[in-house]
C-alpha cells in the first residue's frame, strides 16, 4: 500500500470522540458512531507483525495524514478505511506550516 495525496487519497470515515454519561453517572469518552466525519487521507505504513502460532494477533500500524480542519479527534476515536475498522493507538499530531501543508497525523491500528 503506497502513500497516496491526501487530496486525491483514500475516502475515510471517522467518528469523532463525545463525552457520554454511563450507567452509573460517570461521564465517559466514546466514539460517536452516529456521525461520521468523511474525509481523504493519505496512508503510510508504519508497522506490523504477522500471526505465526493459533493464538496470536495481527498488528497492522498505519499513519493517516488529514487536512488540519479535522474537530473533537482523540485516543478514543475510530476510523473505517479501506474496508476495515481501525483504533486510534497515538495522540493526533497536529504539524503547522503553510496554508496547503497543515495537517493532522494519527497512528492508527486495525482492529482483530
Amino acid at each position: 500500500m503506497s502513500s497516496l495525496q491526501r487530496r486525491r487519497g483514500v475516502p475515510a470515515r471517522i467518528f469523532r470522540t463525545i463525552e457520554h454519561i454511563d450507567g452509573r453517572g460517570n461521564k465517559v469518552l466514546v466514539a460517536d458512531m452516529e456521525h461520521p466525519i468523511e474525509v481523504r487521507c493519505a496512508l503510510i505504513p508504519q508497522r506490523s507483525s504477522k500471526a505465526e502460532v493459533p493464538g496470536q494477533q495481527q498488528i497492522n500500524v498505519t499513519r493517516m495524514i488529514v487536512d488540519a480542519d479535522l474537530p473533537d479527534v482523540t485516543l478514543w476515536s475510530r476510523v473505517d478505511c479501506l474496508g476495515r475498522h481501525w483504533d486510534v493507538v497515538t495522540p493526533p499530531a497536529y504539524h503547522h506550516g503553510t496554508r496547503k501543508t497543515r495537517h493532522w497525523s494519527i497512528d492508527i491500528r486495525e482492529r482483530p
